[in-house]
């Protein structure tokens, strides 16, 4: 039996305002996240994908930025209709973010223990030796070497891979049921970063813990995802199970990602790039955004955004070459 959504994005909308006047960066997105699931949300620079992460925290950028509709629900409850201090007691207790760089999240003043302590604190209401073994545990959940003497570090004594943990201990310490990661591996090298994933998928299905994962890494995306959903221009154009994904990708553009990647299998020196360039967030909004640069563009589809169209058990895609309604 299929697990209720934990979250659910209902036709969310997020206006930027800039010296070019108002754009729409995010254009009415849905999509949701199962308990103890992993959906990938995969796109170019630009497409929505971190706003609409930050939104999902209440903290987008203000007064740059401003919800301009729909709906965030986490387990049945709105958050956009929620106060300040009522959104504040959700994040980190039942909502926790992960972001890219680990040296910024941190405070480069105070020791490990002391920013692991606080979350402790405030989320949980642990103080002295029951914070220092729950500090400890969390450390040794992810793998940290010798937990006692990182509590005692500053984050600058600490490699990339081991803040990057510690910035996920803080994140887990209030026993969140959502976690959001923003592209958690940028900073980290290849061999680094395939432990830490490997770590994360482990602690999600332990815990039967929701994730919300981005990145620009199609690989990452295949190690820890369960579905995917493809952002393009600030539009979900295709939402589908990983491995759907990989055989059998519907819309133009998710085929297009998959071809500019690297391929060991295929003899070939060069990548097949995607042509032209992502719309800007403040282009008129009409039609499929990916048209200009779609080889399988109709007249339709500069004049028409296509609706959700089943294109097989479980994927949807909004093109009008694919899909049935």
């Amino acid at each position: 039996m299929e697990a209720a959504p934990l979250l659910e994005v209902e036709n969310l909308s997020v206006d930027v305002f800039g010296e070019r006047g108002v754009g729409r960066a995010v254009d009415g997105i849905s999509f949701t996240v199962r308990r103890g699931e992993a959906l990938g949300l995969i796109g170019e620079s630009g497409s929505g994908k971190s706003l609409t992460c930050l939104t999902v925290m209440r903290l987008n950028p203000s007064p740059s930025t401003r919800v301009a509709g729909g709906m965030l629900r986490l387990d049945g409850n709105d958050l956009l209709r929620l106060g300040e201090d009522e959104m504040r007691s959700y994040r980190g207790r039942r909502i926790a973010m992960v972001l890219q760089d680990p040296m910024a999240a941190l405070n480069p003043v105070f020791r490990i223990g002391d920013q692991i302590g606080e979350a402790l604190a405030l989320h949980r209401g642990l103080r002295g030796a029951g914070q220092e073994k729950v500090a400890l545990e969390l450390l040794g959940r992810l793998r940290v070497p010798d937990p006692a003497r990182t509590l005692r570090s500053f984050p600058h004594q600490l490699s990339g891979g081991m803040r990057q943990r510690v910035v996920s201990a803080i994140a887990l310490a209030g026993q969140p049921e959502l976690l959001i990661a923003d592209e958690p591996t940028t900073a980290l090298d290849v061999t680094v970063q395939a432990a830490y994933l490997g770590l994360l998928r482990q602690l999600q299905r332990e815990s039967s813990l929701a994730v919300l994962f981005v990145t620009h890494d199609l690989g990452a995306i295949a190690r820890v995802c369960d579905r995917v959903a493809v952002m393009y221009g600030g539009r979900i154009v295709e939402v589908a199970d990983v491995g759907t994904v990989f055989r059998a990708p519907s819309h133009p553009y998710t085929q297009a990602l998959l071809r500019s990647m690297p391929d060991v299998t295929r003899r070939s020196d060069r990548l097949d790039p995607i042509p032209g360039q992502p719309p800007s967030v403040f282009a008129r909004k009409q039609g499929c955004p990916f048209a200009p640069r779609c080889g399988e563009a109709m007249p339709r589809c500069v004049e028409e955004m296509p609706p959700e169209r089943s294109a097989g058990p479980g994927q949807v895609v909004r093109c009008w070459a694919r899909g049935a309604a």
